[in-house]
């Protein structure tokens, strides 16, 4: 099932639309039986990439723009071409980015370009954009195309990771604000492709690296978690083989993990936010515990009963983590794998956060 937007007659407007993701969202879009804009600096480009997208659908329901994402002036532009060509705007796909290299005391020219193109082109096509989109009353999206480098920030191109990391928080400002203007139907979402084969990281190789993902590939996978209403789109990535410090701390954490076990319930009344104790791995515990788990002799003394027997646990040096007792509800678990957090937990203990919450 298709989002209701990425329908026939629709308008898409895709900046850095001549080539890789932005192209392969064109052809996607197009194929939907939308009408699509593409833009960007390159006029070559573009007629190129117009030429791929009169194979999918009629001439007629593609244009293609020469503009500066980085200059507000031609966004304006772009907006107003569109608006009067097509009518209006269904998606605005800020896409277009570049990614040149930069080092931490290297040229300003060369920090202010890729942040004025990566981060500025997207604030510039959300804010002239949005207004008439919101406007025409209709539902519409506002795809960013962020990256994993401004989550991860990885060292090697700190110019790129500031405007990437900008982008995000750019994005979830403007779904923010979007959210809460009245009468408004647009709705703002954040790609964060990973790896992607594009020209953008080919960096002279000719063929796709085995862990990179193609632009299609991509594009097929924003489109189903925009149908999913997922705000973020991380595109999932090839998995790297851990350094040999965290392989060895996660092999020396694997031989506690257990397979999940059956669960029993709680007594109630005893805690309103614990729900289920794993009976795999308690040994002799589960039978003395057995009148703590039918609830009988009342909660207090349940609650005696199970802290003594914790406490005897502890001192025999069981290798447990607090997630492998027990499971919440709501409220993500405090400091997994403390003894200590565990006990206040149980006894209620009106310090913890979760005792204070759950007291039967």
């Amino acid at each position: 099932m298709s989002h209701p937007v990425i329908a026939k007659g629709n308008v898409a407007v895709i900046t850095g639309g001549a080539s890789g993701i932005g192209l392969a969202a064109a052809i996607a879009f197009a194929r939907a039986g939308m009408k699509v804009c593409i833009a960007d600096v390159d006029q070559a480009r573009l007629q190129e990439a117009a030429t791929r997208l009169s194979s999918v659908t009629a001439a007629t329901h593609v244009m293609t723009f020469v503009v500066d994402v980085s200059r507000a002036e031609s966004v304006k532009e772009l907006e107003h071409a569109v608006g009067a060509h097509f009518g209006g705007t269904d998606i605005l796909m800020n896409n277009a980015g570049i990614q040149p290299g930069s080092t931490l005391f290297g040229e300003p020219d060369n920090w202010q370009r890729i942040i004025a193109v990566n981060m500025w082109g997207i604030i510039n096509g959300s804010r002239i954009f949005a207004p008439n989109m919101i406007a025409r009353g209709k539902a519409g999206l506002i795809i960013n195309t962020g990256s994993k480098q401004g989550i991860t920030t990885p060292p090697g191109d700190p110019a790129y990771n500031v405007s990437k990391a900008g982008v995000k928080a750019f994005t979830e400002a403007l779904q923010h604000e979007l959210r809460n203007t009245e009468g408004c139907h647009i709705t703002a979402h954040l790609l964060v492709p990973g790896f992607v084969f594009t020209g953008l990281t080919a960096k002279g190789r000719t063929e796709k690296p085995a862990g990179a993902w193609t632009p299609e590939q991509t594009v097929d996978f924003m489109i189903a978690r925009l149908e999913a209403g997922d705000f973020l789109h991380p595109v999932p990535g090839q998995r790297r083989a851990p350094r040999p410090r965290r392989k060895a701390h996660a092999l020396g954490r694997r031989r506690y993990r257990r397979e999940p076990a059956p669960a029993v319930a709680l007594a109630p009344g005893l805690c309103g936010r614990v729900r289920e104790v794993r009976e795999g791995g308690l040994g002799a515990l589960s039978h003395s515990l057995s009148p703590f788990l039918r609830g009988e002799g009342g909660a207090r003394g349940c609650l005696r009963k199970l802290r003594s027997e914790l406490l005897k646990g502890f001192r025999k040096g069981w290798p447990w983590s607090r997630r492998d007792f027990c499971r919440c509800d709501s409220v993500p678990c405090p400091s997994p794998g403390s003894r200590r957090t565990m006990l206040r937990i149980a006894e209620g203990d009106p310090t913890s956060p979760r005792g204070r919450a759950g007291r039967g």
